[in-house]
């Protein structure tokens, strides 16, 4: 098999490792390595071998500075791998691999997930200016191609500049699953308690349906900086449960029981969103329907194909509203029907890797298509 070099930084956040190793599980021709400068404990189960950069002994830290600032040294490290191609995780992780790719002389693929495509921060000038933002047109002049995780990525990258031609839509999908056993007797959340997901409307929503006297079950599966703040704020609501951060398979029991999952994202000043969140495909691919915000990202995913309501963003009246819709059973079958259907459809991880495999392979000297 031929080696692809998988560059991201850290290897990596609990966050990241199902929807990460769904990308390559189709592969059969490319054998990835996984490449980084930082680890995550515990070490994830990931397809491929992984190394570190930096090798070990005291100068390490000195050796990753100055491959990350200065692109030094990290092409010999990885040579003996022999890799045909170079696929970066993230806006940032391309602009770290670059050098990496033009030291080999092999085609560079960047992977843009939502944030690294949506936050102004990452664009703005600045002193210094991180590193990011000295290679990003370096970074468009060199890449072969820019995958993006969902149509809303493409758009903003096409509003930053990015030629069309370099961007590809490529979704990350979800593992076939059993579908949900139910009873479906609670909602969920299930994500990073930052302010893109929303949790305060979420929140709102589940007291305004209190309010009327409406108090079903809600799971909150998830940490981050804010989630204090979030215990503070739904003080008073009995039915709601924080549920801190679950495994896989703890959170797939929440899912089996689920009425629907929410997603109440918004856009927060600095302009980062969602991309395409894998929890809702995962969702989905189990026959849960999907309360999403017009900020998810997953409007077409869920509006268009019947999966479940999209409410507007920030809205807790319209998001309780739609919460109280899927109380009914006919109403929420109906949706849970089309969720499997759409997942099964349009989101399938081993479709969809198969067909980032047979994208990477196009771009290799002599491909033929």
């Amino acid at each position: 098999m031929k080696t692809v070099l998988v560059y991201r930084d850290r290897l990596l956040p609990p966050s990241e490792q199902a929807f990460m190793r769904r990308q390559y599980m189709g592969f059969r021709t490319l054998r990835p390595c996984w490449v980084g400068c930082r680890r995550d404990a515990p070490a994830p189960d990931l397809p491929g071998d992984v190394r570190f950069l930096g090798g070990s002994g005291p100068l390490r830290p000195l050796r990753q500075m100055a491959f990350r600032q200065f692109g030094w040294g990290a092409a010999r490290e990885v040579a003996d791998l022999a890799p045909v191609l170079v696929h970066a995780q993230f806006g940032r992780g391309g602009a770290l691999a670059l050098p990496i790719a033009r030291a080999l002389g092999v085609p560079l693929v960047v992977t843009f997930h939502g944030g690294d495509a949506f936050k102004d921060r990452h664009y703005a000038g600045g002193f210094p200016p991180s590193v990011f933002q000295r290679r990003w047109q370096a970074l468009q002049s060199h890449a072969a191609l820019f995958v993006c995780v969902s149509e809303g990525v493409r758009d903003r990258l096409l509003e930053r500049g990015v030629p069309a031609r370099l961007l590809e839509v490529i979704p990350i999908g979800a593992e076939p699953a059993p579908l949900a056993a139910g009873p479906a007797d609670r909602f969920v959340f299930a994500g990073r308690f930052v302010d893109k997901k929303g949790v305060p409307v979420l929140i709102d929503a589940v007291r305004i349906l209190a309010g009327r006297g409406v108090t079903p079950p809600v799971v909150l599966a998830g940490d981050g900086p804010l989630l204090p703040a979030m215990r503070d704020r739904a003080a008073g609501l009995a039915n709601l449960r924080f549920a801190g951060w679950l495994g896989a398979a703890d959170l797939a029991a929440e899912m089996d029981r689920a009425i629907a999952l929410l997603v109440p994202s918004v856009v927060p000043p600095g302009g980062d969103r969602e991309g395409l969140p894998s929890v809702a495909v995962e969702a989905m691919a189990r026959g849960v329907p999907v309360v999403a915000s017009s900020q998810s990202g997953l409007e077409g995913a869920v509006g268009h194909a019947g999966a479940g309501i999209v409410v507007p963003a920030g809205d807790p009246m319209a998001l309780a509203d739609a919460m109280q819709a899927m109380l009914v059973p006919r109403t929420r079958d109906a949706m849970a029907g089309a969720a499997a259907a759409t997942a099964r459809e349009s989101f399938c991880a081993p479709v969809q890797s198969a067909r980032l495999e047979a994208r990477l392979l196009s771009l290799l000297p002599g491909a033929t298509g």
